[in-house]
């Protein structure tokens, strides 16, 4: 099976999707089946490297330390990455200086008092004016849902006026981002009533996408690495890691199937599937690889490919490390 090399595949996805497609409002969803654990390492450094270069928030999930099977646990265990306090900073700072206010120094903050002061005006009349600002930029981005603009929200205003009632709003706020709320009537006040759950982690992904790129960010790259979901069985001894039975493998893929039928909604987001050899093993074979789930095979299939050349932009890629054998043609020695 042809394959190509990691230095000559990543600065095609840089070129093509990290510096162009994706920052300008695309997505895309990519597999790629390293053929060793070196090489499967080789990708996560040099994507991690140039993703970050290009200003995206890189994430690497592994299926043995998070539960790739259940979309909320991927967006609570990419929650636990983001700094929300310092992306909500950020917006304000960006909000009041497209208006042509003057800000406190960075180290400053931004709370309301500094800026009024600032700025000369009464403090009753700038907390009307950010509010105002903050509906027409924040809580009226429909790209975003709901529940998510009314957190930041939150967060925004805890850093206006971090009074104990606010930023005892945003601690809250922040744990249920990560999963980590365990009432979540102690966000009723903040009109946000239910848990990150199935019905609406996906949409909550693709808000946080489209909150970095408004934050100056070029958006969102995602590593889920389902290696672990090849393992047949757990060890002897636990090792505190999760593996996975035969339905929820399935239930991983109909994720990943999800993930590409919602290319055209998502924005400024780049998800790579890494999976092993045995991933792409025929189903009679191996009833856990990717064969066995129809409705994924089908869309990342690579059933119409040239023998000597691979395709970098291809959904499903083979890498190793070693240079494809590219020179020899059809009937070549």
């Amino acid at each position: 099976m042809v394959t190509t090399r990691v230095a000559d595949w990543v600065p095609v996805i840089r070129r093509e999707y990290l510096l162009d497609f994706i920052r300008n409002g695309g997505a895309a969803v990519k597999f790629a089946v390293p053929q060793s654990e070196v090489v499967c390492s080789e990708i996560m450094d040099a994507l991690g490297k140039e993703a970050r270069e290009a200003g995206y928030l890189f994430v690497a999930l592994d299926a043995a330390h998070t539960r790739l099977h259940m979309i909320d646990q991927i967006f609570h265990a990419v929650a636990k990455q983001v700094d929300w306090d310092a992306l909500a900073k950020r917006f304000l700072r960006s909000t009041l200086s497209e208006k042509h206010y003057i800000i406190p120094d960075e180290y400053d903050g931004c709370s309301l008092d500094k800026v009024a002061a600032l700025n000369s005006m009464d403090l009753g009349e700038m907390r009307q004016s950010v509010n105002q600002l903050l509906r027409d930029r924040l809580y009226h981005d429909y790209a975003m849902t709901q529940e998510f603009r009314i957190a930041m929200l939150r967060l925004c205003l805890a850093q206006l006026e971090p009074n104990e009632a606010a930023m005892g709003t945003a601690r809250a706020v922040k744990e249920w981002l990560r999963g980590e709320l365990r009432l979540v009537s102690s966000l009723k006040s903040a009109l946000i009533f239910q848990k990150v759950g199935r019905s609406n982690a996906r949409n909550m992904l693709f808000s946080l996408a489209h909150w970095l790129y408004l934050m100056g960010d070029a958006g969102l790259a995602l590593v889920l690495d389902i290696t672990r979901f090849m393992a047949l069985r757990r060890p002897t001894e636990p090792d505190g890691t999760f593996y996975y039975s035969i339905a929820a493998v399935l239930d991983g893929y109909e994720v990943l199937r999800q993930f590409v039928d919602d290319t055209d909604e998502m924005e400024h987001c780049f998800i790579l599937v890494v999976g092993s050899p045995a991933s792409l093993e025929p189903q009679e074979d191996n009833p856990r690889s990717v064969t066995a789930y129809q409705a994924l095979w089908t869309r990342v299939a690579d059933e119409v490919r040239d023998r000597y050349r691979v395709n970098p932009l291809a959904s499903l890629i083979r890498v190793s490390d070693c240079q494809a054998d590219t020179a020899k043609g059809p009937g070549g020695g």
